[in-house]
């Protein structure tokens, strides 16, 4: 089927048992999409594709009608993805990108502006997030703003700097709980979402930077351990558990809300999805681990990172898999964030040669690596993709590789059945206008 310049068609789409209406704008470019005849009428889109998230929304919107019922665990991870990665579960798929939008709403509420009276927190109050970002009907209600405080010591000259410079605490993301009845019905459980967004101000840039690695103050048992015992990456933990004199950590925050939650709904099924892009995927690691070490009634905790840095040595992933904390780490083989910071010297870490080969190394060697802060260990069940394999992406430099965007789009694979306008995509839009959405 093609679709004319400026005309409006309408498909149905068998997954979801709906109708779209979609209309190609000639003068902007822009692919406005509308759901016809579903609990969302009011859901419109109308942006230019040059990343192609229009596309994302539309499929996540489709497909997220598919009952989880009883098998929700599973794709909250109980079996740890067993049979849902490789290859992708087309339900799997949907999950995933439904996550996702909760992390681009993250970022699409924060003012970036370091002119703007409002910069380093939301611009939108909680009841309206979701529509002023393009988000859509979730079936979710926001309850709690979260912010990420930094805990460096600022020099005093830095009070001659302007004043975005010296932002030690910004608004990071939000908490957000499943009210709708019919999606509370359609996942199997009722839902809280945590959402973070990635690095922003000039101070989570500088915690971004170090990373060496220190004892986990927080979780059973960890308090007064050696270096043997758990540690995180210095800088994500001071953004996680420093505070100001106006504003209680992150980690208070998210304990707060989270037992509030449970007091509220603890007498039926619940998640806990911590989800996240960059730093907001450590942050979402450990939040996952607090929640879980904190929290005995929180059943089932799962964090859904995209392009996440490292975070902890082996003994902090041993925690994670001995709480039963479920990590879903979205990592794409070119982006070089992936990788860092640290070292990995444990081959049952990681596929490939990323990790460090000791074997044959004298012994000193390794003892002498091992009692380093360097150390770090991969945690969680890795869903591994490639910018190379997207025949659409004609950027594959270092800052378009690590973006969430990419992610999306190379979850979203425009070849799964799941969806079809994914993989008739090319052949509805005319070669000139593919040309000016960025498709080959």
């Amino acid at each position: 089927m093609r679709l004319p310049v400026g005309a409006a068609r309408s498909c149905t789409l068998p997954s979801a048992s709906k109708h779209l209406e979609l209309t190609l704008h000639s003068s902007t470019s822009h692919l406005s999409m509308r759901l016809l005849n579903t609990k969302f009428p009011a859901i419109t889109h109308s942006q230019p594709l040059n990343n192609h998230y229009s596309l994302l929304v539309l499929c996540s919107l489709t497909t997220n009608s598919i009952k989880l019922g009883k098998k929700w665990m599973e794709y909250q991870g109980i079996n740890n993805w067993e049979g849902l990665l490789d290859p992708l579960d087309d339900n799997m798929r949907s999950e995933i990108l439904r996550y996702g939008q909760f992390v681009e709403a993250a970022y699409r509420s924060f003012d970036f502006n370091p002119s703007s009276p409002t910069y380093a927190t939301s611009k939108f109050p909680r009841n309206s997030l979701f529509a002023k970002t393009g988000t859509g009907e979730t079936g979710y209600r926001m309850t709690k703003n979260l912010r990420a405080t930094s805990g460096l010591q600022l020099p005093r000259w830095i009070d001659r700097a302007p004043s975005w410079v010296s932002t030690q605490s910004s608004w990071i993301g939000f908490v957000a709980v499943c009210q709708d009845k019919d999606e509370i019905a359609r996942l199997g459980r009722r839902d809280v979402v945590i959402a973070y967004r990635g690095t922003a101000t000039c101070l989570e840039w500088l915690e971004n930077l170090r990373a060496t690695l220190t004892c986990l103050p927080f979780g059973e048992g960890n308090v007064g351990r050696s270096s043997n015992g758990p540690m995180v990456e210095s800088g994500f933990l001071s953004l996680y558990t420093s505070s100001t004199a106006t504003y209680p950590s992150l980690q208070t925050s998210v304990r707060e809300e989270i037992g509030r939650v449970l007091e509220m709904y603890g007498d039926e099924p619940v998640s806990f999805t911590i989800t996240g892009h960059s730093l907001g995927a450590a942050l979402a690691t450990l939040t996952a681990y607090d929640i879980k070490s904190t929290f005995e009634n929180a059943a089932m905790v799962t964090a859904i990172s995209f392009g996440g840095p490292r975070v902890g040595n082996r003994s902090f992933r041993c925690q994670l898999d001995n709480g039963g904390t479920k990590i879903l780490r979205i990592v794409n083989s070119d982006d070089l964030i992936t990788k860092v910071p640290g070292i990995v010297i444990d081959n049952n870490d990681v596929a490939g040669n990323e990790a460090v080969q000791m074997a044959g190394l004298p012994s000193w060697v390794q003892k002498s690596v091992e009692s380093t802060q360097w150390l770090y260990a991969e945690v969680g069940r890795e869903l591994r993709l490639s910018s190379k394999e997207s025949p659409y992406l004609r950027k594959r430099d270092v800052a378009t590789c690590h973006e969430l965007s990419t992610y999306l789009h190379l979850v979203n694979g425009f070849v799964s059945s799941a969806c079809p306008f994914r993989s008739t995509a090319k052949k509805i839009l005319s070669k000139h206008h593919r040309e000016k959405l960025g498709f080959r």
